[in-house]
């Protein structure tokens, strides 16, 4: 249990009654003790000259304990102690990673084995790789971009890499449409950057074709995101022999990489994607920066309830003993006052004897 004190120089205000003691004059109030018509005759006649009296009051030992031991708990509350509860531990984001996926018709080929030896399409054999790259990636944020004929957010720069990785699982072929828009992919990753406050930005862009539909060149996207001081690596899946509109144009991203400080791979199967990925995960060292809050729990009214409680069970201790004493007077002064039929019987026994 750890306690803490938020204010510690209130405590020099313990010495507050100490120093008003010996350097304020004492409170004084001038009043008549005896208020008398004939007091200055029976002056005269006595020979002596009236003067000036005093009367101290003076605080019992109890009294000045009590008055003490409330001031230091005044104190005390005002210094506000606190309860340092234990450390929160916070893992703030180092680096931004935002990865560009391709759902174009080529996705569907099964050309892909997965870990069991079975053909599946390309799509499934990257969701899978990508599935094991993000559950690396505690301390980043993360996104997604999907792309087609047009390039779509499917999830904005998180932490909650759960719930990225289940987004990324409802992903299928042509879903954004048949074509490959990976200008326009980037493009949409560069706007999503701009309120991103990370320095470390790094763009995976992964397509198994050529750009067949962006409003903006691969190149010109590139450029512009090199300007912005973001990395893109491309990755590069299935045949590269392909031709027509599916063709694998391994110039044009291997010029996206150079440009912006990037790397270029390409993929053929499902264990060449898997390295690929892990080589990226050296590349793109992670630094983890943690930031620790303990929470503080206030406790300045233990002191202070402690206090009045103090103060108020002496005070009323004090009324009810000073009731008690009068009590006890009027009582003693009753029983010697007589009544009249009492002096009259006293006054005949008297006669008789």
């Amino acid at each position: 249990m750890t306690i803490a004190i938020a204010y510690p120089w209130m405590f020099y205000a313990l010495a507050l009654p100490l120093l008003v003691h010996y350097t304020v004059t004492p409170y004084s109030e001038r009043r008549l003790a005896v208020r008398a018509p004939w007091f200055d005759r029976l002056a005269h006649l006595s020979g002596r000259r009236p003067g000036e009296g005093a009367a101290i009051p003076h605080r019992s030992v109890m009294e000045s304990v009590v008055g003490i031991v409330v001031w230091c708990l005044l104190v005390t509350a005002l210094a506000r102690p606190q309860y340092l509860e234990p450390p929160i531990h916070k893992t703030v984001p180092t680096r931004d990673l935002l990865l560009l996926v391709d759902l174009s018709g080529s996705m569907e080929a099964q050309d892909f084995k997965n870990q069991a030896g079975d053909q599946v399409d390309r799509l499934t054999a990257v969701k899978d790789v990508l599935g094991d790259f993000l559950s690396r990636r505690e301390g980043d944020r993360v996104g997604l971009i999907v792309f087609g004929n047009a390039a779509f957010v499917q999830v904005p720069f998180t932490q909650d890499l759960d719930a990225s990785r289940i987004l990324l699982e409802q992903l299928a072929p042509r879903m954004a449409g048949p074509k490959t828009a990976i200008g326009d992919a980037i493009g949409l990753g560069i706007t999503l950057f701009e309120r991103s406050e990370v320095k470390q930005r790094v763009i995976i862009a992964l397509t198994d074709g050529n750009d067949t539909g962006s409003q903006v060149p691969p190149a010109e996207a590139a450029r512009i995101a090199a300007d912005k001081d973001i990395v893109i690596h491309t990755v590069a899946v299935g045949d590269p022999t392909t031709v027509g509109e599916e063709k694998l144009d391994e110039a044009a991203l291997q010029g996206v990489a150079r440009t912006t400080g990037g790397k270029y791979f390409f993929a053929g199967d499902r264990e060449q994607l898997e390295g690929i990925y892990e080589e990226l995960d050296r590349l793109e060292e992670r630094k983890v920066e943690t930031i620790s809050h303990r929470p503080r729990s206030d406790l300045f009214h233990w002191p202070l309830s402690t206090a009045f409680l103090l103060n108020f069970g002496f005070y009323l201790l004090r009324a009810w003993r000073t009731r008690r004493v009068q009590d006890a007077s009027w009582n003693a002064s009753d029983d010697k006052t007589e009544t009249p039929a009492e002096t009259n019987n006293s006054a005949h026994a008297r006669k008789a004897a």
